[in-house]
């Protein structure tokens, strides 16, 4: 069976993929920006413009509602997140700022500490969900905390296993789908 835009998988376990294919290297847009952004979370700060670089590289089309997000506003938030003592505090906090959904406020983690975190992303979500490795949300989208949460420690606990940052076991499972994608991404 070919559904969820994926073609068949020659693998029947997440951990089965990651052994057999390669993981992915960072492009160098995304390493560059990673290093950019190398300071954030010693000087517990982000720029406006900053936080609109990475906005804009996860979700082009919500820009213009994160340019409604005063500069002040956002250090303010980003500080608050870099102190908060758990992941939902994270997550509620960055979801409060206009624009940001689950997803873009996985990016920004992601690319502040691409070690601890990965992109939620709709093609890897469809991937973990044809191996087996989430039982919800076939489509990959609508995505709440206690989503994010699950997928967070999936990535973790292949990240750990190999012996590699968890943005690059997204980035690796993100390629795989996209290069065994069938028809439209959003078909499913």
């Amino acid at each position: 069976m070919e559904s969820m835009g994926l073609r068949k998988l020659k693998y029947s376990s997440l951990g089965d993929l990651l052994d057999h294919e390669p993981i992915s290297e960072e492009d160098p847009e995304t390493a560059g920006m990673v290093l950019r952004l190398r300071h954030v979370r010693r000087d517990k700060a982000v720029t406006r413009g900053e936080f609109l670089e990475i906005c804009s590289w996860k979700s082009p089309r919500s820009i213009r509602h994160c340019r409604r997000n005063s500069a002040k506003r956002v250090k303010s938030v980003i500080r608050q997140v870099l102190a908060a003592p758990g992941e939902k505090k994270r997550l509620e906090l960055l979801t409060s700022l206009h624009g940001v959904s689950v997803p873009t406020a996985s990016a920004i983690l992601t690319l502040t500490n691409p070690r601890r975190y990965g992109v939620l992303d709709i093609r890897v979500w469809q991937l973990l969900f044809r191996l087996g490795s989430v039982n919800h949300k076939r489509g990959g989208q609508g995505f709440r905390f206690h989503d994010w949460e699950e997928y967070l420690n999936i990535l973790r606990h292949q990240a750990k296993r190999l012996s590699v940052p968890v943005r690059l076991v997204e980035l690796s499972l993100f390629k795989y789908h996209q290069d065994h994608q069938r028809g439209r991404l959003y078909e499913a």
